[in-house]
């Protein structure tokens, strides 16, 4: 039986490498997506194809550029054939209050974090078969959560939820869309927080600690996977009881 191909952006580390991770476990071929980090994008290609007996693709491009995409696309499309599901995870925060950003840091977000999400989908769809699906890998910060000093990564995942709703209109009935919120994740985004934020921040999760990567990579899997077939236009919140 042939592989499932799954395409992940952004995924050389955190909450993309999970899923990478996951996806190969279960049996998938998969597309590693990097923009920088090359040398972690060719490890993870050989742990899990020497782990999981799966082919690894790893190709650097600018979700934001819409010829890089194409050309992402085309060479997983001449590699593979197809691409099952497609995870948007790729995404950029500042840091920078109100009055610190720049208009082209905001511009870069909305680059990356949702018009970035709109050009892949775009360019996957065509080529994705009934079944297929696509996860955009949000935030709370676009539903629940105020964090003022990130408001372009906030306005970001709005944005990112609003553009789910109107892919799963838009590829009705072919193809599902969803998205999850995740809430604080023990991620590289984070890990130069201050402690004392971090223990305040946990002080106010049900679970009292942030997420595993491989946590959410799971959730993720099962929104690709059949499990789910009857879930579309979701917005799946994840945050340990926020």
């Amino acid at each position: 039986m042939e592989n499932k191909v799954v395409l992940v952006t952004g995924s050389t580390r955190g909450i993309g490498k999970a899923t990478i991770i996951e996806f190969a476990s279960k049996g998938y071929n998969v597309v590693i997506n990097y923009i920088s980090s090359e040398k972690e994008a060719n490890e993870l290609k050989g742990f899990v194809e020497d782990k999981y007996g799966i082919k690894a693709l790893a190709i650097k491009c600018d979700v934001s550029n819409e010829e890089q995409v194409k050309q992402l696309v085309s060479t997983v499309i001449r590699e593979f054939g197809k691409i099952d599901v497609l995870v948007n995870n790729a995404g950029i925060v500042y840091d920078r209050g109100f009055e610190e950003i720049t208009v082209e840091e905001f511009e870069r977000t909305l680059k990356v974090n949702v018009i970035g999400a709109f050009i892949v989908s775009r360019e996957v769809s065509k080529y994705m078969e009934n079944g297929s699906t696509i996860i955009n890998v949000s935030s709370t910060n676009g539903t629940k959560t105020v964090s003022p000093e990130c408001l372009d990564y906030n306005i970001s995942k709005i944005g990112l939820q609003s553009l789910t709703r109107d892919l799963a209109f838009q590829l009705k009935p072919k193809i599902r869309v969803n998205a999850i919120a995740v809430g604080w994740a023990d991620t590289d985004m984070n890990k130069d927080l201050p402690r004392d934020y971090i223990e305040e921040e946990m002080s106010k999760i049900y679970l009292e600690r942030f997420a595993e990567p491989s946590e959410i990579a799971k959730t993720i899997y099962f929104l690709g996977s059949e499990e789910s077939s009857y879930i579309n236009g979701e917005i799946l919140t994840i945050d340990g009881g926020y």
